[in-house]
């Protein structure tokens, strides 16, 4: 624990320098010659890569004095540079550490991390699917009359490009069937995007669309499977056979050395198959395997008796922890309560942050606070088929409209997400539970239940245990003005 206190007060103690905090306003200012800034330039001589242009001399000293930060910032946080030096050859990741000072300007260090741009874009790309799943949040079937124009899709890119978003990820409905996907998904990464798509999976089952998709740049494919059992992922999913092309999907996509995921969303159907699906993702080769919270919002709202309990849910995620720690796989789950759970299980020594399972080490809480559990409006955003804006794809609140504002303008003055950014303002048992920094429980869920963003996590065991009975009587009462 003391090396994450450490960590934060000497971040606060570095960007407390009048001269420091110059250093860094210069080096993150953008570029008149056409680069985002002169942090990406310096980034990039120090992966070793080169530019056209000659090193000015003004570059050559900020990278020196941001090499020689660096270097103590890693030493420090015991990284190893050669991974370091690796890892930023890559273009998302040099976007992603420009978010991360550009934050630390602008903001100082807070708990969690304040952000002047999301790392991720959840962009829900088309309405139209071609299966019926009973959980979908988005309730898709057939593509919105208002969805954007190729030309429109064209700009949203360029918006999040100009914001310095790393990463944007396709869902939908079902995005891999809409035509404009692969001109998309190509203008993404030529523009160093990290491109991912969020899928069911079924059009990869054709190799050849599979090849397209991977040579356009797409680089990581998260694939939903809710079961091990072929009969309960059709009944789920609403269509039969799905299961069987969705798995020759994945295969196809490993087969192509290609990044995959399996997603499965946990209900009282399938929350005991935890276990199996590791176990199938382990034979499949995927890379991870990421277990959802359900959500009733969309089509969703129509079987919330399927919802699992708080008992169900801490036993779940003290599964998902236990298969984290010995799965040769990346485990994960988008369940907030999983940075609480997986600290209190190691008695202090780990914190798994929600969505992310990185190596262990010392400094996972100060990882886990800095991300902060829920990233709802906070490190991403979701964007709807018609270019309207909401904090997540499960928290339907419209908080701007592409067609109408600029992406950084409703980023920086939305007040829902300053709300969402404030976890001091949360209702209790959230607002006072002493792991708020690391969870703050699922908004989606608390707006699914209570129609108020700010109120409990209905599926916290923990908070059910302080509140008693009242969020279970207020659930049913709820549940029952809404039907």
């Amino acid at each position: 624990m003391v090396l994450e206190v450490d960590v934060i007060n000497l971040a606060r103690k570095f960007l407390g320098s009048q001269f420091i905090r110059i250093v860094l306003k210069n080096i993150i200012r953008e570029d008149l010659e056409g680069y985002r800034s002169e942090l990406d330039h310096v980034l990039t001589l120090m992966a070793g890569e080169e530019y056209l242009r000659s090193i000015s001399l003004k570059c050559m000293v900020n990278y020196l004095l941001f090499y020689r930060f660096i270097k103590f910032a890693t030493r420090v946080l015991r990284i190893d540079w050669d991974e370091f030096v690796e890892a930023i050859k890559d273009p998302c990741i040099r976007r992603g550490m420009e978010v991360v000072f550009r934050s630390l300007i602008i903001y100082g260090v807070t708990v969690p991390q304040k952000l002047c741009a999301p790392f991720l874009i959840v962009w829900n790309f088309t309405n139209m699917c071609n299966l019926r799943c009973k959980h979908c949040y988005q309730n898709a079937s057939k593509p919105l009359p208002s969805e954007l124009t190729l030309s429109e899709k064209l700009d949203v890119i360029d918006q999040l490009d100009r914001a310095g978003v790393p990463l944007i990820a396709l869902s939908g409905g079902e995005p891999t069937i809409h035509p404009d996907f692969l001109k998309i998904v190509k203008e993404g990464a030529r523009r160093g995007i990290y491109m991912a798509v969020a899928t069911n999976g079924i059009k990869f089952s054709d190799e050849d669309f599979a090849e397209k998709a991977l040579k356009a740049g797409l680089r990581y494919v998260e694939v939903s499977l809710d079961s091990v059992n072929s009969e309960i992922h059709d009944e789920i999913r609403g269509m039969k056979g799905a299961w069987e092309r969705t798995v020759k999907g994945i295969t196809n996509l490993v087969k192509k050395n290609a990044s995959v995921g399996i997603a499965m969303t946990v209900t009282k159907l399938n929350f005991k198959e935890v276990e199996e699906m590791v176990k199938l993702g382990e034979e499949l080769n995927v890379k991870r395997v990421v277990f959802f919270n359900f959500i009733p919002t969309g089509r969703g709202k129509e079987i919330t008796e399927l919802d699992l309990s708080p008992r169900e849910r801490e036993e779940f995620l003290q599964k998902v922890y236990e298969l984290s720690c010995k799965s040769r796989i990346q485990v994960a789950s988008t369940s907030p309560q999983l940075a609480r759970v997986s600290w209190q299980m190691s008695s202090g020594m780990q914190c798994i942050p929600t969505h992310f399972t990185p190596p262990k080490s010392q400094s996972l809480k100060a990882l886990a606070e800095f991300i902060g559990g829920c990233g709802a409006g906070r490190i991403y955003a979701a964007i709807q088929p018609d270019g309207k804006i909401s904090p997540c794809v499960f928290l339907p609140i419209i908080i701007g409209d592409l067609r109408k504002e600029n992406f950084q303008e409703i980023w920086n003055n939305s007040i829902v997400l300053r709300k969402l950014r404030n976890r001091d303002l949360l209702e209790k048992p959230c607002g006072e539970c002493p792991y708020r920094y690391v969870c703050g429980g699922c908004r989606a869920r608390a707006y699914g239940y209570f129609g108020n963003y700010l109120a409990p996590d209905p599926g916290c065991l923990r908070g059910q245990m302080i509140l008693g009975e009242v969020v279970a009587t207020t659930m049913k009462s709820f549940s029952l003005h809404n039907c």
